[in-house]
């Protein structure tokens, strides 16, 4: 094979990097307007300049992930499962709270998000365990149960932060296993063991409420810490309880008078509105200064108010909807599972999450927390999403199928024998 065929070979995928350009650029541009909140003491611009660290080490992360062949991936599956674990329980016990809950750590001065680190690792973890427990038609039950065990376990350490985590995390394994070729029948066992434990956790909470509120333990809790996680499961499903009767309030939030409750629903829909169809331009948002979290997790909002809802409603959600197109057609051209699982697992998480964000802000779902990908300021996220990217540039590098015959059997000896199995998608 010639130094030209090899060097094409080697190229990953022009058009992911295209999208990463795309998003930060957005993300400058969107993160500077909304971030007078942030502003204190005249110093402008060390918010945006920390951001713009940020994305530059994004950068490097998926720059050095893109050049890793992904078959090491697997080994990685291996050591993140323990260590994701054990950073959440660090956090759940003695993280930093944000926002009512404790949802991140401080190491060596740098803050990590565990819910984004727990992400990546799903998605390494149920790549590898679909890949490995292919069977003739379908995937075998130890895959399912031990998919399924892996959505349990997390969200178990993230529920005092939120379900829509959980959700995510349940999102993200269906689609995993419906392109790993899941039977239809185990899918459906598997959404019975969600259900079933979640009546069973609802019906815990209501329980311990109950012996939390008795008259009994009354003095005991007046001396007992309030920052107990049992404490903390109890304040989070009231804010949840809270959110869901505001969602469904048959009154509609226009009629509502703004309260400190709702400020942030409000304050996203009057930038929006203000931004109407084309928007008011870059910088000269007017809601970024009273709308909280306007440079994280409402940035959705201040980006439709600059840019207007065609641009930057519409035309980000087709950027975000590319990157899952682009999985496909990457995924389409792998002759194994494996590197098609870890391409389209990565393409899912990202894609689901920035919907979620946005369905968040437009009122589409109740309100809750999660970062738009690779926009949003915030150091954590950044990382993992960049992650994400470079594993889909890795993949695309080093697993894509070739018209020749020599470069197809070279890539596929690269991958150890429990990784052989076919792509399930049965498209290549």
């Amino acid at each position: 094979m010639s130094v030209e065929a090899m060097e094409k070979v080697k190229r990953s995928d022009p058009y992911i990097w295209g999208i990463i350009i795309i998003l930060y650029i957005v993300s400058v541009v969107e993160v500077y307007s909304a971030i007078s909140r942030e502003i204190t003491g005249g110093d402008v611009y060390s918010p945006i300049i920390e951001h713009v660290l940020h994305l530059f080490s994004g950068f490097l992360i998926t720059y050095v992930v893109s050049k890793i062949h992904y078959k090491w991936f697997k080994a990685l599956a291996y050591v993140l499962i323990p260590a994701a674990i054990v950073l959440l329980v660090c956090i759940l016990f003695w993280g930093d709270e944000i926002h009512g809950a404790k949802r991140s750590i401080s190491v060596l001065g740098i803050s990590i998000q565990g819910s984004e680190v727990a992400k990546v690792t799903i998605v390494l973890a149920m790549a590898t365990i679909l890949a490995k427990t292919q069977i003739k038609r379908g995937v075998d039950i130890k895959g399912v149960v031990w998919v399924a065990a892996l959505v349990i376990v997390f969200s178990g350490l993230l529920f005092t932060q939120g379900l829509t985590n959980t959700l995510l995390f349940i999102g993200i394994s269906v689609c995993m296993m419906l392109i790993g070729g899941v039977e239809w029948y185990k899918l459906g066992v598997v959404f019975l063991v969600y259900l079933v434990l979640a009546l069973a956790v609802m019906q815990a909470k209501d329980l311990i409420t109950e012996i939390k509120t008795s008259p009994v333990l009354a003095t005991q809790e007046a001396v007992m810490s309030g920052d107990e996680p049992s404490n903390r499961v109890i304040e989070r499903s009231s804010t949840w309880e809270n959110r869901l009767k505001d969602f469904f309030d048959p009154i509609p939030e226009y009629e509502k008078a703004t309260t400190p409750d709702n400020l942030q629903e409000h304050r996203a829909a009057m930038a929006m509105a203000h931004g109407g169809i084309t928007g008011v331009g870059p910088g000269n948002s007017r809601e970024s200064s009273r709308l909280p979290l306007a440079f994280s997790d409402y940035i959705y909002a201040i980006i439709i108010e600059d840019l207007g809802f065609v641009i930057g409603g519409v035309g980000l959600l087709l950027v975000y909807l590319m990157i899952l197109a682009r999985a496909g057609l990457i995924a389409r051209r792998c002759t194994k599972a494996f590197p098609a699982l870890l391409v389209m697992g990565m393409a899912v998480m990202i894609v689901l999450q920035a919907l979620f964000n946005m369905a968040i802000v437009v009122g589409v779902f109740p309100v809750s927390g999660q970062p738009l990908p690779l926009i949003s300021k915030g150091g954590t996220s950044i990382w993992m999403m960049s992650f994400g990217f470079g594993v889909m540039l890795s993949v695309s590098r080093f697993a894509v199928k070739d018209t020749g015959s020599d470069i197809k059997s070279e890539r596929e000896s690269d991958l150890p024998e429990d990784l052989q199995a076919a792509n399930p998608t049965n498209l290549a």
